[in-house]
């Protein structure tokens, strides 16, 4: 009897994670559709990922879970932890490099890079223009903050945890954080959505193989970020 109850009980904790699941993507689409156009892209954005950071906040709490136990803590080690940052950094651009030739040599069918023009209508024109890299660049990194909180310190452990914590999915948890990570970026098949996909996954590897702290994702994800935008100065 007791055992069955545990059974039923272990159901029932699955089903309210997939349930947490559906609404924490839901509102982390929804709240994109948002838009205050009194306000420029990058107060916009943060005002996405602060509501999603929110409600990942309030799950947590209600979970019984800290920010601290999913990876928001110090590290143990310094030196591991600037280790996992330089790994995660060279994977990523790795990953990047090797779906550049592949998509050249194998000429894939997708959509054209429009990052530069984004660029320019989001932040504005960013050429020779320091001043406005100075202003832009710590909220750039804010927002990497963010998106490590979320996307990999939230949703793989989520997912992980609706499929009862095993091999399979934590590989799974992995894939779909990075497949969501890329689609949001740029809602389609476009070289922009799949490279972000390719951070994603990179991140979230990095994630899950180095201790499971944030920091050196964090860190990783700032200098990425920093660089992309330096390429547009």
């Amino acid at each position: 009897m007791n055992s069955h109850k545990s059974r039923l009980s272990h159901h029932n904790n699955l089903w309210i994670l997939w349930f947490d699941i559906t609404l924490y993507i839901g509102v982390m689409f929804l709240i994109r559709e948002v838009y205050f156009l009194q306000f420029n892209f990058i107060t916009n954005g943060l005002f996405w990922s602060f509501s999603t950071l929110i409600l990942a906040t309030f799950l947590l709490k209600v979970r019984g879970i800290t920010w601290k136990e999913i990876g928001l803590r110090k590290p143990d080690s310094f030196k591991k932890a600037l280790l996992a940052t330089i790994f995660i950094f060279s994977f990523t651009i790795i990953s990047i490099l090797i779906f550049q030739m592949l998509k050249d040599s194998l000429s894939l069918n997708i959509s054209p890079d429009q990052s530069q023009q984004q660029a320019a209508s989001k932040f504005g024109d960013m050429s020779d223009n320091w001043g406005l890299f100075l202003i832009i660049i710590p909220f750039i990194w804010l927002q990497s903050m963010l998106e490590e909180l979320l996307d990999r310190g939230f949703l793989i452990n989520w997912f992980e945890k609706a499929l009862s914590s095993t091999w399979f999915a934590t590989v799974f948890a992995v894939i779909v954080q990075a497949l969501i990570f890329g689609f949001r970026h740029s809602y389609d098949l476009s070289e922009r959505s799949i490279t972000v996909a390719l951070i994603g996954l990179a991140m979230g590897i990095g994630y899950v193989c180095f201790g499971r702290n944030l920091w050196p994702l964090i860190i990783a994800h700032c200098i990425l970020n920093t660089m992309s935008m330096l390429d547009r100065v």
